[in-house]
């Protein structure tokens, strides 16, 4: 599948800006791989050419010799959560917690340690990482930190767990009703500290914000974390317009480094920050709203992935639909008839059918290049796999999650049901145009993850040897595309970013080691970055910020 480009493939200018020689570069073409050793970049920070070893060199104001290292494209995470990596980052984090007593443990140091302010607020929980059998309770929380209120998120975002000086200020009671979409767990009557999905609300709306120097700085050290995993672009969903003011003050003072694709939380936001169309590209390409995220219904972890069968664990509970399919649709039409992206979280088989109805019937009065997306499309019925390429919906998948949730999903509905989970392989068979992130901060953003996970289906640990469902394993390339150009697709970016093509923004990243010379995914896995350049400028160099790479 290696091609060796041509020496000359455009005519070369008289002066370019910048050369970066000496490289094992990489990028794609056409779904094929191509070779290059030098880079040459204009004034614009965009590709003027790409050359082969021997080529005729241009004169230049700027000369970097890149010692033989592999030069990769920039990779694009096609979903995360700016604002919420960079706030977990400064907060509480459970995330790497083993079992309930290790997180009582780090919860009662936090508190020790940050006395203000008054409200513990944090992420990251998994009672299934925990091996607990259940859900966490309030009694859990009050047990070592009584006085104080805590509000914990669970690692996937649905589901919150609360302890009893948070619900007294909420005042929540045995009375209070559970919302439609949402669930307040209980013992007897009693609320047990437990909310999911349109229940966490209940809460939350008594948590003071942060300030907006707090929010400045949860940006600055989410630009350093993705910066320093390799991730020059990401698609953020759920903008809100605090979130936006944010990124405007970073562009502004020209601190916006990492591009971002932003598809705003609901329609009252986009509405507030867009107005009647998606915004132009701001600060050189590293900012615009394109779409809009909305919801259809919750996670597994939590129980709340909309399915069409009970769950094997739960036999009464089949998840928790977030709107009516009425209700779906009006949104859906709202955004499409201002030419906004229409981007669906959907996680359970029932979801992602009801989902897949509505596109069709929208598709017929919405025409043209509209590239609905369905975020995450975990758990889908087989039937209705080849139902994605239908309209040209893009399935916004997300590897690590398949290599975290594996035992669960089998918990959860039994291996039977599964035959299309995860099912990254079946997408591209039935031409699905498929986008690969890692919904940080829920998983690492790292993307050499996501990329191993993808070609191996195997974790950290090589488990299970051979893949879960190997059947549904992609090459290399196929993985690399779906974390660049498919990823740059999914956001009508193509033609400034995914690849380094002429015309398209010279946004690339310096690694340790040869990705394409190995199928070993714990090599893929331990992939280092080195330098990171977006528009052909360094924007983050390994030693210059070691705090910020998530492992």
């Amino acid at each position: 599948m290696l091609i060796l480009l041509a020496a000359i493939l455009f005519a070369a200018p008289a002066l370019a800006d910048q050369l970066v020689d000496n490289v094992n570069g990489y990028t794609l073409r056409d779904g094929r791989l191509v070779r290059f050793h030098a880079i040459w970049i204009g004034d614009e920070g965009r590709v003027i050419q790409l050359s082969s070893r021997g080529a005729r060199t241009p004169r230049t104001r700027y000369l970097i010799d890149g010692r033989g290292r592999t030069l990769l494209p920039g990779l694009i995470d096609a979903h995360g959560h700016v604002m919420g990596l960079g706030l977990s980052a400064l907060s509480l984090d459970l995330s790497d917690t083993n079992s309930l007593e290790e997180a009582q443990r780090r919860i009662a140091e936090y508190a020790a340690a940050n006395p203000t302010p008054r409200w513990i607020v944090g992420r990251g929980w998994n009672q299934e990482r925990w091996g607990l059998g259940r859900f966490p309770t309030a009694a859990d929380l009050d047990a070592v930190v009584p006085g104080r209120p805590i509000w914990l998120e669970r690692v996937d975002g649905h589901a919150g767990w609360a302890n009893s000086a948070a619900m007294r200020e909420a005042e929540i009671t045995a009375q209070t009703q559970s919302p439609s979409g949402g669930r307040i767990e209980r013992t007897g009557r009693n609320p047990n500290g437990i909310f999911v999905d349109a229940a966490m609300p209940l809460v939350e709306r008594v948590i003071p914000p942060p300030l907006p120097v707090q929010r400045d700085r949860a940006l600055a050290r989410a630009q350093e974390i993705l910066l320093s995993n390799g991730l020059t672009a990401v698609a953020d969903m759920g903008t809100s317009a605090e979130d936006w003011a944010v990124m405007r003050r970073a562009g502004d003072a020209g601190r916006l480094n990492v591009r971002i694709l932003s598809y705003a939380s609901g329609i009252e936001n986009l509405l507030a920050v867009a107005g009647t169309q998606p915004t132009p590209w701001l600060y050189e390409g590293r900012l615009r709203m394109v779409g809009v995220k909305l919801y259809l219904d919750g996670a597994l972890g939590s129980r709340g992935a909309w399915l069409k069968q009970p769950y094997r664990d739960a036999p009464g509970q089949r998840g928790l639909p977030l709107v009516t399919d009425t209700v779906l649709k009006n949104l859906m039409s709202r955004a499409a008839m201002d030419n906004f992206q229409v981007a669906v979280h959907a996680i359970g088989d029932q979801a992602n059918a009801l989902l897949l109805d509505a596109i069709d019937e929208l598709a017929e009065t919405y025409t043209g290049d509209r590239r609905w997306r369905i975020e995450h499309a975990q758990i889908v019925d087989p039937a209705d796999l080849p139902r994605f390429a239908r309209h040209g919906t893009i399935a916004s998948m997300q590897p690590v999650h398949q290599t975290s949730d594996r035992l669960m999903a089998e918990a959860r509905m039994g291996l039977e049901r599964l035959g299309g989970a995860y099912a990254w392989r079946s997408m591209i068979a039935n031409g699905v145009p498929l986008a690969f992130g890692s919904d940080f901060p829920v998983e690492s953003p790292n993307p050499f993850h996501g990329l191993a996970a993808a070609i191996s289906r195997e974790d950290a640990q090589g488990q299970p040897p051979g893949g879960w469902l190997p059947e549904q394993r992609l090459n290399m390339i196929q993985a690399f595309d779906a974390f660049t150009r498919g990823a740059a697709y999914a956001g009508f970016a193509e033609s400034q970013i995914g690849t380094l093509e002429p015309g398209r923004y010279a946004d690339f990243i310096l690694v340790d080691r040869d990705i394409f010379a190995t199928e070993d995914q714990r090599e893929i896995r331990e992939t280092r970055v080195l330098e990171t350049y977006v528009g052909g400028q360094k924007v983050w160099e390994a030693g210059s910020a070691p705090s910020s790479r998530a492992e």
